[in-house]
This record gives structure tokens, C-alpha cells and sequence, in this order.
């Protein structure tokens, strides 16, 4: 696990500056939707996905951690979550996503500290 919810596994095979804006993100069992905007700032790295109709529209910001490998190739990110596990996380909100620290807290325990619904670490 990641000690740092909000950072890229250093096998994610990110690289720096690359733009994932439209690439497909794969949930462990399939497609979930696409890249909508993603930061790279160290200790502050996440991926908001637009789920389309999938789950009528709902956006949802994924901490860097989650990330298991990128495809540059196939613009693809693989992330080692369930698409229930998606579907069932909070919200993306634009408004408090910069500098909610509530909001980032309950992302984080979502996320890393069993939050989750199937009580224990996603990530």
C-alpha cells in the first residue's frame, strides 16, 4: 500500500508531464469511463474520471494511489479498483475539491483506511 493516499505507486509508470486528459480508465473489471482532469503535484496527485452513462454522469476524483499502470500506447490508466468500489465513492465536487481539507479527508479515509464498502483499504 501507499503511504501516501494522494501519490503515484512508483510502478505506475507515470511520467512527468504527461497529459491523461481523455485517456480510458479500466476498473478491475472493465471500463469505467475517461480522464476529465487529472494534477500531478506531489502529495496532491489524482485523477477525476468522468463515468458517462455508466452511472448517469457521476464524476469521481481518484487519489494517485489508486493508479496500478499507464498505457501511454493505448491511453489507458488501470486502476486497482472494482467498478462498485467507484461507483459507490463520493462524488467529485468542483467547488471544494482545491481547498476542502474535509473533503480531501473523506477521500482519504474512503480510500486508504477501510472506508470503503467492503471495509477495508482500497488502495
Amino acid at each position: 500500500m501507499t503511504e501516501n493516499v494522494w501519490s503515484y505507486k512508483s510502478t505506475a509508470g507515470r511520467l512527468a508531464d504527461a497529459d491523461l486528459t481523455g485517456y480510458k480508465v479500466e476498473a478491475t473489471d472493465g471500463s469505467i469511463g475517461k480522464v476529465d482532469k487529472h494534477s500531478d503535484e506531489v502529495g496532491d496527485a489524482y485523477l477525476v474520471v468522468d463515468t458517462g452513462v455508466w452511472i448517469f454522469g457521476k464524476e469521481v476524483m481518484l487519489p494517485a494511489s489508486t493508479v496500478d499502470s499507464i498505457d501511454p500506447n493505448e491511453k489507458k490508466v488501470y486502476v486497482s479498483l472494482a467498478k462498485q468500489q467507484i461507483k459507490e465513492a463520493p462524488e467529485f465536487d468542483r467547488e471544494k475539491h482545491l481547498g476542502d481539507q474535509g473533503y480531501r479527508d473523506e477521500l482519504g479515509t474512503y480510500y486508504n483506511t477501510g472506508g470503503g464498502p467492503f471495509g477495508r483499504p482500497l488502495v
